[in-house]
């Protein structure tokens, strides 16, 4: 669109009146009840009812405003979903969020849950995703002390990350924030996916302490979803399992991927043969980007393409940059257009409905001409906004 044309677009879009939208919020006050997987066009709504894991109906008459997480992978999603204000208590392995030091620490000595600390903070909530340290017994030990808990299975796929964001969002009321991070992970999962389009998959093998995991994992998910074949997978193993060297050896991946808690290609002459430590092609991800399946795994996957498909991955999100310029200067040009039609109908409707009656008044006595409103000045305001506007980026790249 050219400087003048622009201008005058603006100078129409400035003049035209703007009629507010109103929202239409749900009335009713009877529980409301949803499955795991929210329907993310769905607004927040109290009371609620949602069925947890254990089978229990677990009902919040009002939106929680102190929550507590037992793992941190519910931590994590609350502070991607932007409902970090409302956690007052954490475990000890969640201190890597941002603030969560200024939480109550609810761990023991012994890196377990300490109930009684988190009956003392009474709060409204209590999520409790399933892990070593939390089982079934210290849910109900926190129900029997009258704590509200919803108790679900830690997610096994993105897919499930995906659900269990939107069911936190909707059990803490914050279904806005839930919906933009699952929108920010599909955005993130599309660039992966029209990146690994023409691609070759590496074979990789994940260690750590000398295990590896195998299919029916989390990470085994996330090293497919990164473009790669997971070599342990290929080779029967199930879950997680020791390695052994003739596995190491058969497999020979091209590249070995290990965590912060364990950074060291392992010793021997079964990783020394490999063709990843001959090539020098070892990368290290940051253990809390592996092990908790909440939303930040993207990174990880980001990571696996941006690795191992370097220059696909790279053409991939410039195209879903100037894809997302287009959209947006399209959608602008697109609105700009119908409200100078808007205001040109306006016009012509106007016309009709005073033939004869240019020489009127308005009902206090002045010319319409003389009525406050959009002045010149303001218009001239307008312009120079649009202008600074044009081919502004609505494309979020990164999240915190």
């Amino acid at each position: 669109m050219s400087t003048i044309r622009i201008c005058f677009v603006a100078l129409l879009v400035a003049l035209a009146a703007v009629s507010p939208v109103a929202a239409v919020a749900d009335a009713g006050g009877e529980p409301v009840h949803s499955s795991a997987a929210v329907d993310p066009t769905t607004e927040c709504s109290f009371p609620i009812t949602e069925t947890d894991d254990m089978g229990v109906d677990v009902t919040l008459e009002e939106e929680p405003e102190t929550v507590v997480t037992l793992n941190p992978s519910a931590a994590q999603t609350m502070w991607e979903i932007g409902a970090e204000e409302k956690v007052i208590g954490t475990t000890k392995h969640a201190e890597n969020l941002e603030g969560a030091e200024d939480r109550t620490n609810i761990s023991t000595d012994a890196e377990t849950i300490e109930p009684e600390i988190v009956v003392d903070l009474d709060p409204d909530l209590v999520l409790a995703p399933s892990s070593n340290f939390v089982s079934e017994e210290t849910v109900e030990t926190l129900r029997e002390s009258g704590v509200t808990v919803f108790y679900f299975q830690s997610a096994e796929s993105i897919d499930e990350v995906r659900d269990r964001t939107l069911l936190v969002g909707s059990l803490v009321g914050e279904c806005d924030g839930a919906e933009d991070t699952v929108d920010w992970m599909d955005e993130e999962l599309e660039i992966v996916e029209s990146a690994l389009e023409d691609e070759e998959r590496p074979d990789v093998l994940y260690t750590f302490f000398g295990f590896t995991a195998g299919s029916e994992t989390f990470i085994h998910d996330m090293i497919v979803a990164g473009g790669a074949t997971n070599v342990a997978a290929e080779a029967g193993v199930e879950e997680y399992q020791q390695l052994s060297e003739e596995t190491v050896i058969d497999a020979d991946p091209e590249w070995i991927v290990l965590n912060t808690n364990s950074p060291d290609v392992p010793d021997g002459s079964a990783y020394e043969s490999t063709t990843a430590v001959e090539n020098d092609q070892v990368l290290v991800v940051e253990a809390n980007l592996l092990n908790r399946p909440g939303p930040r795994v993207i990174h990880a996957v980001t990571t696996f393409a941006e690795t191992f498909h370097p220059e696909a991955y790279a053409d991939a999100t410039a195209d879903a940059v100037d894809d997302a310029d287009n959209g947006a200067n399209e959608t602008d040009d697109a609105d700009a257009t119908a409200e100078v039609s808007d205001d040109a109908d306006g016009a012509t409707v106007d016309a009709e409905d005073d033939d004869g009656a240019d020489d009127q008044s308005t009902t206090d006595g002045t010319d319409d001409d003389d009525q406050p409103g959009f002045g010149v000045a303001a218009a001239l305001v307008a312009i120079v906004a649009v202008l600074a506007t044009v081919g502004s980026s609505r494309y979020r790249h990164t999240r915190r």
